[in-house]
């Protein structure tokens, strides 16, 4: 059985023990990066579009360099819709 201290971490195909302290705040690194990554692709997706519309001829797309909203401001959004 697992200490209460301790969480199974799945690397590949091994699964190592290590304590929750260090695997919260490796998450929490993992994710950073993932949201940095995605971000910096949503970026580059908006001018590729935008160089192929302008190739196309096409007007430029309204909206389209709309972000989306935080979690705080959905927080934000929510407790205004439920009253």
């Amino acid at each position: 059985p697992l200490s209460p201290e301790k969480a199974m971490v799945c690397f590949g195909n091994m699964f190592i023990e290590l304590p929750k302290v260090k695997t919260r705040e490796m998450l929490r690194q993992d994710q950073e990066q993932l949201d940095e990554e995605i971000n910096n692709l949503r970026k580059e997706l908006r001018v590729k579009v935008n160089r192929l519309y302008e190739a196309q001829g096409k007007p430029e797309l309204k909206g389209f360099n709309l972000n989306p909203m935080s979690a705080e401001e959905m927080k934000l959004i929510n407790r205004i819709l439920e009253g």
